[in-house]
């Protein structure tokens, strides 16, 4: 192993394997994470492409990058248990209670591991972006992740299929990322660049749009070779490739010229896309390499007159060959990079962001009255008023001093105070899931954190099953720790979107789940017919996704409208203490009635729920418990 230190522990890697034609290996996601490992020449994982029957007489598949890397093929009933809970592709510790799935986070943990491994590969661990942040959101509220991880993969598997037989149709999400292509980028530092683009424009004496004109129509194969020959590129592509090369990034020695430091913002010319997120290479990049190459290949053979559609995704898949070490993963991979021609892009008119064009309904509401009191007043006249249903239990608490340290919350980074509300808030979740737990069950906390719940649960009730949700890290990590004190051996730990998690169970907890993760978890829940117990939290961030839409349930639907939903969601964080009394009287009555919308909308298919005010109130400003049971 190069570079591999000894004190690494080996992991298992899972990848899908259905199939592979003409070199193109299904599903994607695991195309896209072998490439990965090629490109980090990555070691430390054992991998096994697992296949959907129980027959492994199958042939490794061409093109597997196998060198340093052990590969086997496995059935699906040889995955360890918290895999086969999960969908692939998945990485996983011995013992086998810590596994990581789903693509975006197994990618980030490659990542991770190979710079760990090889603290010399830097630039590796760049490909996390700024902040490392780079996939690291949910697909279900980042547009951006979505695409990525899940939308174009599957489009372009889609096409894949569709193209062997007759001519397909190229894919909506194909289209998506060339207009995200053409919009301007955002970088943490784009004022000083955007200064330093009006300079150069100056310089060269043209104005903004000629310039984008004639930076678009040049090839860049000769000005950003790996020998950093800068001397005719973009600003852009200067500071693009100033991190994959010896050069630092441009920077003026001396003052700017009145003209450029005076210039005002909306005056600035706005940068253009290097690569998919802008001016840097990251693993956006990689994820979406092999998908776009296999895209391309089909076009270039079957529908050529197209790729004029696409004239900057072409500048793209030309631009990345250029990277260090992506020629190298490529061959490996199987991926044989066409020669596109150069193309000019139709208009330097941006199309309109489809994503921020407010919706009809908002823009055309006469109806609307601003503030929750007409909402609410609607809401009464149609028989829906603010109601909670009776603690059952509000003065049960749980020992905690006779419980073992690492249980508390008090183990945390946190104040005596907010230490106490903690567990103030645990007395209630764990009343209502004891009280409906039976051995055998098995309990989910998602959006676990630390893994103050889960553990909690997993102490109490060690004849059930408990599962952590967590897409954080390190708050995994540290339950983990805390677990692994107490000695628990009925607990796992996943990290991941809930999405990812497919496996049964029987009962589902979420504290503090913010704004839509709390419609996700219940969604989950209704899914697998499972019982839940959710304090949900973040009212403000609540708005429509490509799951959910608000109000959810036919009987709020039928008396309003989305924008006067979002006026309940925004009211309803104003529940702080500091807040005068009578404003956060009408917060509380605000986040009833929207989680009384989340209840009714689980009324509707199939369960009991219940509205339940926390005991007691001031354990925190987000006290109701939505508690379903299925009839």
């Amino acid at each position: 192993m190069k570079g591999i230190k000894k004190s690494v522990i080996e992991e298992y890697l899972y990848l899908d394997f259905s199939h592979q034609k003409e070199g193109c290996i299904f599903p994607l996601h695991t195309s896209v994470t072998l490439f990965l490992l090629s490109y980090c020449d990555c070691t430390v994982f054992k991998v096994y492409l697992v296949l959907p029957g129980e027959s492994t007489s199958i042939s490794l598949p061409k093109n597997v990058p196998s060198e340093g890397v052990e590969i086997q093929i496995i059935s699906r009933q040889e995955l360890p248990p918290i895999v086969q809970s999960c969908r692939l592709p998945a990485v996983v510790e011995r013992p086998d209670n810590f596994c990581r799935a789903g693509l975006a986070v197994v990618l980030r943990h490659i990542i991770q591991k190979s710079y760990e491994a090889d603290p010399s590969k830097k630039d590796i661990l760049e490909l996390l972006g700024f902040k490392k942040t780079c996939l690291k959101a949910c697909a279900e509220v980042s547009q951006w992740t979505r695409l990525c991880e899940l939308t174009i993969p599957l489009a372009v598997e889609n096409f894949l299929k569709e193209a062997f037989d007759q001519p397909p149709t190229i894919p909506a999400a194909i289209l998506e990322l060339e207009k995200k292509l053409s919009e301007p980028v955002r970088v943490h530092n784009d004022d000083k660049l955007r200064r330093q683009k009006l300079k150069q424009q100056k310089a060269a004496g043209v104005g903004p749009s000629l310039a984008k004109e004639r930076t678009q129509s040049k090839g860049h194969g000769q000005e950003t070779s790996e020998e950093g020959d800068f001397s005719s590129a973009s600003l852009e592509l200067k500071v693009a490739f100033s991190k994959l090369t010896v050069h630092k990034e441009p920077a003026s020695a001396n003052r700017e010229p009145s003209h450029v430091r005076k210039a005002k913002a909306s005056d600035l010319p706005p940068l253009d896309h290097v690569f998919a997120e802008g001016l840097y290479f990251t693993l956006a990049d990689i994820v979406l390499l092999p998908c776009i190459h296999h895209f391309l290949v089909i076009i270039c053979r079957k529908l050529s007159g197209k790729l004029v559609e696409f004239p900057l995704l072409a500048a793209w898949y030309q631009r990345i060959q250029e990277v260090p070490r992506v020629q190298i993963a490529a061959s490996q991979c199987g991926i044989q990079f066409l020669s596109l021609p150069e193309l000019q892009t139709a208009s330097s008119q941006q199309p309109p962001n489809l994503d921020e064009t407010p919706c009809a309904e908002e823009q055309n509401d006469p109806s609307f009255i601003g503030g929750p009191r007409p909402t609410m007043t609607k809401l009464m006249e149609k028989g829906i008023e603010v109601m909670f249903s009776p603690h059952p239990c509000p003065t049960w608490t749980l020992d905690w001093d006779i419980l073992p340290a690492a249980v508390s919350p008090k183990e945390g980074k946190m104040s005596s105070d907010r230490a106490l509300r903690k567990q103030q808030q645990l007395n209630n979740l764990v009343y209502m899931v004891t009280n409906q737990a039976k051995p055998g069950d098995r309990i989910v906390d998602f959006c676990s954190g630390g893994g103050h719940v889960g553990i909690v649960l997993a102490h109490m009730m060690p004849s059930c099953q408990v599962i952590l949700i967590e897409n954080k890290e390190l708050s995994l990590i540290r339950a983990k720790k805390r677990s692994d004190e107490l000695g628990l051996s009925n607990i796992w730990f996943i990290q991941a979107n809930m999405e990812y998690f497919t496996g049964m169970f029987n009962i589902g907890v979420a504290l503090h789940a913010c704004g839509v993760a709390t419609d996700m978890v219940i969604e989950h829940c209704l899914k697998t017919r499972a019982s839940f117990v959710t304090c949900p939290c973040c009212y403000g961030f609540i708005q429509n996704t490509s799951k959910f839409n608000f109000p959810k349930s036919e009987q709020f639907k039928k008396t309003l409208s989305y924008k006067e939903h979002m006026i309940l969601c925004r009211f309803a964080d104003q529940t702080a203490v500091q807040l005068p009394p009578q404003r956060r009287l009408i917060g509380k009555q605000c986040m009833c009635l929207v989680d009384l919308d989340r209840a009714r909308a689980a009324e509707e298919r199939g369960y009991s729920v219940q509205v339940i005010s926390m005991e007691p109130e001031s354990c925190s400003p987000k006290n109701n418990m939505i508690v379903g049971v299925p009839i």
